[in-house]
């Protein structure tokens, strides 16, 4: 109301928490409920960004795979100069911070980036580059460990033979095969779980470049805890299927080859 030329407001409902500072929240029972309903009735925002997510993350691991394995391999047997100092940095990438890769992913598709004439900012196939440029240093530095022990092994037989770098890393890639799936599926778990550069490049659109872990953040700040328990849940899940996936395999590789 308007009253001697001041705005006099009308006193409202006051809610008999507020004013001790707590709010009522739902059961969590009946939270729970919700996201197993979400995921029972197969919700269609749910399966979206599912669906989504695993395009994204699976697009960025085959990319980072098809770079990471064959230059860790290279960096196992290689010899020369810089080496050592070029494997540190190699182990310092493993832990890039997510939102650093995101900020410089963002420069390079921006218009006034190298990149930027192609229009790829906020799509997902600018996630796919984000992540990407995550993985390949966690594959290349797994890779070369394990690559470097086979290496350490059977350098003298390889020598031997008469067989050259590049021929030997074939060799070595085929026959640490099975040890490899540790290097993929730490690739797919820091894609999968990543949130900061998927945020940044891909902007978080509502059917569009929404995933699992921007969906999780975005709806738990709106207060849908049902939408991220779900997508937490399936999350959880994917992670541990391919892990017992790439279990099994091992241990069915130990059995038939030794």
């Amino acid at each position: 109301l308007l009253e001697a030329g001041c705005f006099v407001s009308l006193p409202r409902h006051i809610p008999p928490c507020a004013s001790n500072g707590c709010y009522s929240a739902r059961p969590m029972a009946n939270t729970l409920t919700e996201a197993l309903v979400l995921l029972w009735s197969f919700d269609h925002r749910l399966l979206d960004i599912v669906g989504l997510s695993l395009r994204v993350s699976l697009s960025a691991l085959l990319l980072g795979t098809l770079t990471g394995l064959p230059l860790g391999a290279w960096l196992a047997v290689a010899n020369f100069r810089g080496r050592g100092t070029l494997i540190v940095v190699l182990n310092a990438l493993m832990g890039l911070p997510s939102v650093v890769v995101g900020v410089l992913v963002y420069l390079a598709l921006s218009r006034s980036g190298p990149f930027g004439s192609y229009g790829l900012l906020f799509s997902p196939a600018a996630m796919i580059a984000a992540q990407t440029v995550l993985v390949v240093p966690l594959i290349a530095a797994v890779t070369r460990q394990i690559v470097e022990d086979a290496w350490k092994e059977y350098a003298p037989e390889f020598s031997l033979i008469g067989l050259s770098r590049p021929q030997s890393v074939v060799l070595l890639l085929a026959d640490c095969r099975f040890s490899l799936t540790v290097a993929t599926l730490a690739g797919l778990g820091r894609a999968m779980s990543e949130v900061g550069a998927v945020m940044i490049v891909g902007g978080n659109i509502d059917g569009y470049t929404r995933v699992m872990t921007t969906a999780i953040a975005l709806e738990t700040s709106k207060g849908d805890l049902a939408l991220s328990i779900a997508l937490g849940l399936v999350l959880m899940s994917l992670i541990f299927a391919l892990n017992a996936a790439a279990y099994g395999l091992r241990c069915w590789a130990a059995r038939r080859y030794g």
